[in-house]
Order: C-alpha cells, then sequence, then structure tokens
C-alpha cells in the first residue's frame, strides 16, 4: 500500500512563482496589445518599427503567443504546484526559439537597423530566466512540490 506523504511547500517556490508571475504577464500583455493593433501601446515605435511588429507572419506570431502565454502558465502552474508548470515552460520554449529565430536569424539586421541591439539582449535575458524556470519547475518536481 502507498502512502501519500504531504511534502512541505518552500517559502522559495512562493517567491519565484510571484516574481516569474509578474515578469511572464509583460509578454502577455505585449502580444495582445500588439496584435489588436492598440494605438497607446503602438505609440511607442515609430512607423517602420510598427511596420516590421504588425507585419509578422502566422507562424512567428504563435511563436510569440506560445512563448509568452507558455511561460504565464507555466508561472501559474508553479503557485498552484502542478507538474505540468514543467511542460508549459517547455512549450514556452519551443515558442520563443521560433519567435527568436524569426526576429534574430531571419530578420536581425533589419531589427537591428530598426530598434539597435535591444532585442538582441531582450532575447539573451529572457532566454536565461526561462532557462532557469525550467530548470526551477524540473527540481521542484523532482522533489515531489510539483504534484
Amino acid at each position: 500500500m502507498k502512502m501519500d506523504v504531504a511534502v512541505k511547500t518552500p517559502w522559495h517556490l512562493w517567491v519565484v512563482g510571484g516574481l516569474s508571475l509578474l515578469w511572464n504577464l509583460f509578454p502577455v500583455v505585449d502580444f495582445s496589445m500588439t496584435n489588436m493593433q492598440n494605438e497607446f501601446w503602438l505609440s511607442q515605435y515609430n512607423e517602420a518599427q510598427r511596420a516590421f511588429f504588425l507585419s509578422t507572419p502566422l507562424w512567428a506570431n504563435i511563436g510569440w503567443a506560445l512563448g509568452g502565454f507558455g511561460s504565464f502558465i507555466g508561472s501559474l502552474l508553479l503557485l498552484l504546484r502542478s507538474r505540468n508548470a514543467l511542460t508549459a515552460f517547455l512549450v514556452s520554449a519551443a515558442g520563443l526559439a521560433v519567435v527568436s529565430y524569426y526576429q534574430l536569424v531571419q530578420n536581425g539586421e533589419r531589427l537591428k537597423q530598426l530598434l539597435g541591439d535591444i532585442p538582441l539582449y531582450t532575447t539573451i535575458t529572457v532566454w536565461v530566466v526561462l532557462l532557469a524556470l525550467i530548470l526551477y519547475a524540473r527540481s521542484m518536481k523532482v522533489k515531489g512540490i510539483l504534484r
């Protein structure tokens, strides 16, 4: 007979989960406002920058959505102590790979002309944070904290 042992939630799960939820809210808002063509949101860009973001092909937009919403959902699932948090973060990584390819490989020179090095540094930062969340979720899953 198998006995279920209650595993106490470590304090750091609430900190990591809460901070990552706030961090991952930005790509959800950015994706939504850009694709709804919200004038206030897009007013931060000049016409050339706006045209670039609004001409993103469907396949790259899907990657962007998976990347942003995947991480946001992963953070929610982390706070709910769900083992599916790891899966959501992995889906996010697949989406981030797609949008990173579109922006930095396929359109790297054009994006650099439009925004300088900001997209490169932003993408590197997002990758570092996402990989840390993947490793954290995996660790919490292995320790039985995520169920």
